[in-house]
């Protein structure tokens, strides 16, 4: 019907299947913007927000707090206010009658289409999506995490061509065997998965530890990243890693131990999920996890990594940095500190996660430095 948006629920991950409205920031008869906060959606893996897709007037709420959706369900609807009362009901009949919930397999949707692809130290779990055609942008998570962390961002990413999210050794679904936990080796196993799937190019982004990694592929491989974009990262001058987190995320057993460390990871430590806090548990208990997090734990505490990356920054192709004031897990760099080529964007209202918590303000940061 024209004139007439539908806000339906979004799809963030691999494998939801359906949200639960937490909160509407508007009202019935309030003007919206596009890209405006709109509803906040919690699903297993973290809360967030579900910007407008589109502007007008939200004449429609069709979808109350407490209320769990499918993928792709109407939440409300956006219309001026010519288009009539009787045109909005008909429209929102319409639209429930001819609505399929998406098919997942095997409870994974087809966001990204997984493969293990084997190394030399076992196999590596990557997931791909986006046109088959192009130089990939490549993600590399933290530590503790996997690729679910870039669950609302690799739809956007898509835009721009192909996009490959990976788990580094001992996370996720690849091996546990992390060798001596060193970055160079984390960087190399990613390199030697990479070159298997046939990459001899990416824009490199990475979270945390896995911005280190991107940085010590792009120093070591000269050419291999087109781009560089660091979000949160480890190891950059006048970061200071949290040893309480690393060594509790080790060695947390029960929920009620796990909660308070996870809410370090967020501004907002509500928007850590139940089930956040299960699959973290469910993690820790694969055979070989927990050792794994603490090989890489020493070295990272030990600083000499640290150290040899920062000797060879200036070895990095001009680099995007997104930071917040209020990282509790590696601190804030000091911009002063870094080289010339290294730019640093300051995000508000994020923790250390600010590709989930400001999700739209870091992909369009993305976008641009991948264009």
């Amino acid at each position: 019907m024209t004139g007439v948006t539908p806000i339906r629920m979004p799809k963030w991950g691999l494998s939801m299947q359906e949200g639960t409205i937490i909160d509407w920031w508007k009202r019935e008869g309030d003007a919206v913007a596009d890209g405006e906060d709109l509803v906040d959606i919690e699903t297993s893996k973290i809360t967030n927000v579900c910007e407008s897709p589109g502007s007008g007037v939200l004449r429609r709420i069709a979808a109350l707090p407490g209320e769990t959706l499918s993928v792709g369900a109407l939440m409300g609807v956006l219309a001026e206010a010519d288009v009539s009362d009787a045109d909005i009901d008909a429209f929102i009949e319409e639209f429930r009658a001819n609505f399929t919930p998406e098919a997942g397999e095997d409870g994974e949707a087809s966001l990204l289409g997984l493969t293990m692809i084997e190394t030399s130290a076992g196999p590596m779990r990557i997931g791909r999506t986006g046109p088959a055609e192009g130089a990939p942008v490549v993600l590399i998570h933290g530590y503790g995490g996997d690729l679910n962390n870039w669950m609302f961002n690799i739809e956007a990413l898509t835009a721009r061509g192909p996009v490959i999210a990976v788990d580094l050794p001992g996370h996720g679904g690849s091996a546990k065997d992390v060798g001596d936990g060193a970055l160079s080796t984390l960087a190399n196993r990613v390199a030697e998965a990479l070159a298997a799937a046939g990459v001899t190019g990416a824009h490199l982004v990475g979270h945390s530890l896995g911005a280190a990694v991107a940085m010590r592929l792009a120093a070591d491989r000269p050419g291999f990243a087109l781009s560089l974009s660091l979000i949160c990262p480890a190891y950059l001058p006048g970061t200071v890693l949290s040893e309480d987190f690393l060594t509790g995320l080790i060695e947390a057993q029960r929920a009620k131990d796990l909660k308070p460390l996870l809410e370090n990871l967020l501004a907002d430590p509500g928007g850590v999920t139940k089930d956040m806090i299960e699959n973290m548990l469910k993690y820790k208990r694969t055979d070989g996890a927990e050792e794994a997090l603490s090989s890489i734990r020493d070295r990272m505490i030990d600083g000499a990594d640290a150290a040899a990356l920062r000797a060879d920054l200036a070895k990095l192709p001009p680099t995007l940095v997104i930071a917040t004031h209020a990282d509790r897990i590696v601190g804030a760099p000091d911009e002063a500190a870094l080289p010339a080529h290294m730019r640093v964007v300051w995000v508000e209202g994020a923790g250390h996660m600010p590709h989930l918590e400001q999700a739209s303000t870091v992909n369009a940061l993305l976008l641009e430095r991948t264009a």
